[in-house]
C-alpha cells in the first residue's frame, strides 16, 4: 500500500547518512602557492625510461583505405615520458590535458601521433616519450557468393616513440581473425576435416616517414593466406563457398605464419616484423600457436 512520507531537505538527509560539513583548512588553495613535489630537484638515484598513464579511453576519428573511409571509434591510450634522475616525478595531469587538445584537432594516424609524441616530450620537459593507442577498426565486407555486405573489424595498435637524440620509431600492430583447416585432418579422414577460428597478430616496423595505410595491407596479409576469411553475413551459397575454399586451402598454424611472413618480407616499406598465429583448436582444449620474427638486413 502506498504511503505518504514527509522527507527532510536533501542536505539534512545527507547529514543523516553520515555527511559532514567541510573543515576550515590551513593549506593554500591557489595553484601558484601550492608546493610542486614533482619538480623539486634532488638526487633520486635512477632515471626512469617510461612513466605516465595507461588505459585512458577516448573517442577518435580515423581514416581508412577501406569503407567506411572516415569513422569514429573508441581508442585506449597509454602515454608515457622519460624522467631524469634529478626529478621526483612528472606532472601527469599534463598528459590528459594534451590528449584532449589532440582529440579536438586531429584525426588519429601514425603521422599525427608522431607530432603528438614530440609535443608530450616538450610539454613534460623530458628527453623522450611514448604514445601507444589501441582501437577496433571497422570495414565493410561482402560475402563471397551473394555479395551481402556487413561490418567486420580488426584490432589495431599504433606504438610511436620520440627521442630527442634518436628521433622516431614506429610499430603498427594488427590482429585479424581468420579460418584455418587442418591439413592432417584432411589427409587422414575419409571425408571432412576439422577447422577452427585463428588469430593472426602482425607487428610491423615500417620505414620511418612512411605514410601507408598499414591497416588494409596487414588485413590482406592475414586473410589472403588463411584457409578462408570470416564474414559478417553469409547466405547458403556463401556458406558453401566458404566451406569449399577452406577445404581447398588447408593450413597448419606454422604454414600460416610463414605465408604471412612472405608477404611482409616482399613489402619494401617493412624494416622488421613479428607474427603470431593462434588457433582455437576445435578438437582440443588447448590452442595451437606459432611465432616468427624477422629483421631485414641493410
Amino acid at each position: 500500500m502506498a504511503m505518504n512520507k514527509s522527507l527532510p531537505p536533501k542536505a539534512e538527509r545527507h547529514r543523516h547518512f553520515g555527511s559532514v560539513d567541510p573543515i576550515l583548512g590551513t593549506k593554500p588553495t591557489e595553484k601558484d602557492k601550492m608546493p610542486d613535489l614533482q619538480n623539486k630537484p634532488a638526487d633520486y638515484y635512477f632515471p626512469i625510461q617510461q612513466v605516465g598513464i595507461s588505459k585512458v579511453k577516448y573517442p577518435v576519428m580515423i581514416e581508412s583505405d577501406l569503407a567506411p573511409t572516415v569513422q569514429t571509434t573508441t581508442a585506449e591510450f597509454a602515454l608515457t615520458t622519460s624522467l631524469a634522475a634529478e626529478y621526483k616525478g612528472i606532472n601527469m595531469s599534463r598528459l590528459t590535458e594534451q590528449l584532449h587538445i589532440f582529440y579536438q584537432s586531429h584525426i588519429l594516424s601514425v603521422e599525427t601521433l608522431r607530432e603528438f609524441a614530440a609535443i608530450l616530450a616538450r610539454e613534460m620537459k623530458q628527453q623522450s616519450s611514448n604514445v601507444q593507442v589501441s582501437f577496433p577498426w571497422f570495414f565493410t565486407k561482402a560475402s563471397p557468393a551473394m555479395g551481402k555486405e556487413g561490418m567486420a573489424h580488426a584490432d589495431v595498435t599504433y606504438n610511436v616513440t620520440f627521442d630527442e637524440a634518436q628521433g622516431y620509431s614506429t610499430q603498427i600492430i594488427l590482429t585479424a581473425a581468420v579460418t584455418t583447416l587442418c591439413p592432417c585432418s584432411k589427409e587422414i579422414s575419409e571425408y571432412s576435416a576439422h577447422n577452427q577460428r585463428g588469430f593472426v597478430t602482425m607487428t610491423v616496423t615500417p620505414v620511418e616517414g612512411d605514410q601507408t595505410d598499414w591497416k588494409a595491407i596487414l588485413l590482406e596479409a592475414a586473410e589472403s593466406n588463411a584457409s578462408s576469411i570470416l564474414y559478417p553475413v553469409l547466405k547458403r551459397p556463401d556458406e558453401k563457398a566458404v566451406t569449399e575454399r577452406a577445404y581447398e586451402n588447408p593450413r597448419f598454424v606454422e604454414d600460416l605464419a610463414r605465408l604471412v611472413a612472405a608477404d611482409l618480407y616482399e613489402n619494401e616499406n617493412v624494416v622488421a616484423f613479428e607474427i603470431e598465429c593462434r588457433n582455437e583448436e576445435s578438437i582440443h582444449q588447448h590452442d595451437a600457436i606459432s611465432k616468427l620474427a624477422f629483421t631485414k638486413q641493410d
